[in-house]
């Protein structure tokens, strides 16, 4: 009997892998066959996206993985949200922006003008980021970047348009654009049409599970391509309870069988994102970027563990607002650290203990919030990712939410990523 093999491309903002996943006795299997590293670039006084070296990558990792697995009948990419390529039919308007980058700052006030973020948050349920896609979009309008603009595809759908030639906006990344109705679930047309943003742009949204075509002798087709959705899918969860998914970004929420867009909700700023037959309630908060920051910049070649054995023993107790802008994309993370602690910490170990406990205090804020807003008291709290190898913050957060935490250091967006893909029936190729 021959083994079915399956590929999922998981891209995330510092690096990208492909996984390789099959079943065997009932049970999920993967390998890694190929991991490359990915980061923003500047380009004439903004962060971009490098979309030529994202795609050599991609079509790299799929040859690695033919080379070892003999047959692969489908693949899916996921990435992170919010970024997208404009084309001009077949051509990219360049460049690929990338969601640090400020651009957005003096557009978000004009937007807010035309329709409040209220309204906005009543029609999406999203939660306010200053790089939501929205106001990505108005720059591009404010620009002239949209007046040839035949389409914009999200970075997955981009990249699987580029193995097949096929342009296809998937539903869970199109939620963290701040443009889908919460209702129907499409392309919001007030908000479009409010905006003046060119209707030819927002067609009807596919689900996951939708073939697109073939590359290379394998079916490539729709997963949740919000990894984030991926995710969620992923986990091998027993009934329902808060997820932490940990990894530049922490993204807490809990499975909702529809948004909640209520006023609470909008001044928590918990988003409503879709999920595969679900809505994710959730928010987008600091993750493990404040952390691989830091070890960058103040001891680049220190093990994790000596980085972990230092924080234990420092008596620091300083907390940050993990989530204050200073943090988003410093110059300097340590001056940020610097500043925002009064120039308190005092040795290696007091950084990055200052940072872990400070995550961890903005899941306990976060965590409450959901309670609060869902009327529902959990006891359980997952995390995945690669932030939850971090042993030191899980216990931390325990500690902080007193929560029972169920740390799973697995590639649960890959296992998100291919089990959409296996619960479709393939077709001989």
């Amino acid at each position: 009997m021959n083994q079915n093999y399956y590929l999922a491309i998981d891209i995330g903002a510092s690096s990208g892998r492909h996984i390789v996943g099959w079943r065997e006795n009932g049970a999920l299997h993967t390998k890694e066959a190929y991991r490359f590293s990915n980061e923003m670039t500047h380009a004439n006084g903004h962060l971009t996206w490098d979309i030529e070296r994202l795609f050599a990558e991609v079509k790299q990792g799929i040859r690695m993985a033919q080379s070892e697995f003999d047959r692969i009948e489908s693949l899916s990419i996921d990435t992170w949200g919010v970024d997208y390529v404009l084309m001009d039919g077949e051509k990219e308007i360049l460049p690929c922006y990338a969601y640090r980058d400020e651009r957005t700052k003096a557009v978000i006030p004009q937007v807010h003008e035309k329709i409040s973020f209220s309204e906005l948050y009543r029609r999406t349920g999203c939660q306010f980021q200053n790089f939501n896609t929205i106001y990505q979009l108005y720059d591009d309008l404010q620009n002239g970047r949209l007046e040839k603009a035949t389409d914009f595809l999200m970075l997955p759908e981009y990249l699987m348009y580029r193995l097949t030639g096929v342009k296809a906006r998937e539903y869970t990344n199109a939620t963290t654009t701040g443009m889908v109705n919460a209702e129907t679930g499409e392309f919001d047309r007030e908000i479009i049409r409010e905006l003046g943003l060119p209707a030819r742009l927002f067609p009807k949204l596919q689900k996951a599970g939708t073939m697109l075509g073939n590359y290379a002798g394998i079916r490539v087709m729709l997963c949740a391509t919000h990894d984030t959705a991926s995710a969620v899918e992923g986990i091998p969860m027993e009934g329902i309870h808060p997820y932490i998914s940990s990894g530049t970004w922490s993204l807490l929420g809990v499975k909702t069988p529809k948004p909640i867009t209520d006023s609470e909700s909008e001044k928590a700023n918990y988003s409503n994102e879709g999920g595969v037959g679900y809505n994710r309630y959730q928010k987008n908060i600091m993750g493990m970027w404040l952390i691989n920051r830091l070890q960058k910049e103040l001891c680049p070649a220190a093990a994790f563990a000596e980085i972990v054995k230092e924080a234990e023993k420092s008596d620091c107790a300083l907390l940050v607002d993990a989530n204050a802008p200073e943090f988003l994309a410093p110059d300097s993370m340590k001056a940020a650290f610097d500043s925002a602690t009064g120039g308190g910490l005092n040795s290696i170990g007091d950084y990055f203990r200052c940072a872990c406990q400070s995550l961890a205090d903005s899941y306990r804020l976060a965590l409450n919030e959901l309670e609060q807003n869902t009327g529902v008291t959990y006891q359980k709290l997952y995390i995945v990712g690669g932030g939850a190898k971090n042993q030191f913050l899980n216990e931390l957060t325990a500690q902080a939410t007193g929560k029972e935490v169920i740390a799973m250091p697995i590639e649960a967006t890959a296992f998100g990523n291919l089990k959409v893909q296996m619960e479709v029936e393939h077709d001989t190729i």
